[in-house]
């Protein structure tokens, strides 16, 4: 590992439970303590807590922060209250995704970006880049560590750690207390179920961690790595940066369209996104189910009649579906249902196009607030 690699607060708790380590983003990050097909379904079960301190978080305030935030993003944050959350693609001018983030409202004049690890560097030059001088931006990744508790039994788990969770609705967050220590809880996640996410100082995520382990022991908690958190944010379907999303994929492209508010008067992009309404897209984002063995990985040929026509940006067995599935770009006239074939180490696998998400939680509903699905 490169010594340049940066560690979160948690580094020696994950070797000492024997965690595989390996370099993310910018990171060393545990990809798995055990099986990672356990810790997937330990968390589609039960409950799994995960070390997410590697992820960026970027405050804007001042009496310049609410034009410079709206002026950034696609999605439209003058429909928000203090303690809500709001998921939104950045766009540059010609509507390509800088990142997707999440955006945290203290007030009208405070706000909290939370910033995909590999891009906070790009992403705070970024918005220094369009600050008009009237907000104060700073970089507070450093001074934040960030936990994530997922699953059905996660509010049972934190209720049994101090904080009660009956009043945080879905995509809220408040300031509060976790096994004693101070922080800021969000009922927010990545994984398609239910679940909250704490940012504390990085001093007491030790404590904080250990208590929730503890306070889960009756719910069979599992510590998860980032390669279960990779097969439950893709079973449900939410892009990845560097994956679903980049600098030349537009969020209409990624069908990411009810995060894009083009009533807004001006936004980065908002121009190109406007046009591409206007003209139309020609290549969407699907899911695919394979007919064939084989694991579609991302940057694999998904050919149409015998031609080359799309890519997969992301693909893998997924456990809780029990099958292997992918989802890629492909033109726009190609309706689920239809058969296409994926290109497996030099082999035509067949497939068949299918709706997104590919996994969703029974009983959930749509939620137009963010990545999470339940409400």
């Amino acid at each position: 590992m490169e010594e340049k690699e940066k560690k979160t607060p948690l580094h020696n708790l994950h070797l000492a439970a024997g965690a595989k380590m390996i370099g993310f983003g910018g990171w060393v990050m545990p990809v798995q303590y055990r099986d990672i097909l356990e810790e997937h379904r330990c968390v589609r079960e039960r409950v799994g807590i995960f070390d997410v301190s590697h992820m960026g978080e970027i405050t804007v305030t001042g009496p310049g922060a609410q034009e410079l935030v709206q002026g950034l993003i696609t999605n439209d944050i003058s429909v928000m209250e203090d303690g809500r959350v709001l998921y939104s693609p950045m766009c540059n001018d010609d509507g390509g995704v800088v990142d997707d983030i999440l955006v945290y409202r203290f007030s009208s004049d405070g706000y909290m970006l939370v910033v995909n690890a590999s891009n906070t560097e790009k992403d705070l030059a970024w918005i220094k880049k369009h600050n008009q001088g009237n907000a104060d931006i700073e970089d507070v990744s450093g001074i934040t560590a960030l936990l994530a508790l997922q699953g059905p039994r996660a509010a049972n788990v934190l209720e049994m750690a101090g904080f009660n969770p009956a009043s945080l609705k879905y995509y809220r967050f408040v300031k509060g207390q976790v096994a004693g220590k101070k922080c800021l809880v969000s009922r927010t996640g990545y994984t398609g179920e239910d679940g909250f996410e704490f940012y504390i100082s990085p001093k007491d995520v030790e404590h904080v961690w250990q208590s929730l382990l503890e306070a889960g022991g009756i719910h069979g908690i599992l510590p998860v790595g980032l390669g279960a958190r990779d097969t439950l944010r893709f079973e449900a379907s939410f892009p990845l940066y560097g994956h679903e999303l980049d600098e030349n994929i537009t969020p209409l492209e990624a069908g990411l369209d009810r995060f894009v508010k083009l009533h807004k008067y001006f936004f980065t992009g908002s121009e190109a996104l406007k046009d591409q309404c206007g003209r139309g897209i020609f290549r969407r984002l699907v899911g695919l189910s394979m007919e064939e063995r084989g694991i579609p990985r991302s940057g694999y040929p998904v050919f149409i009649d015998g031609r080359q026509e799309g890519w997969v940006t992301s693909g893998n067995y997924c456990p809780t579906l029990g099958g292997s599935f992918a989802m890629a770009y492909v033109p726009c006239g190609v309706k689920e249902g239809s058969g296409v074939e994926v290109s497996i180490r030099g082999k035509n696998c067949g497939a068949r196009v299918v709706s997104l998400p590919l996994y969703k939680k029974k009983g959930a509903i749509s939620n137009d607030t963010g990545r999470f699905s339940l409400q």
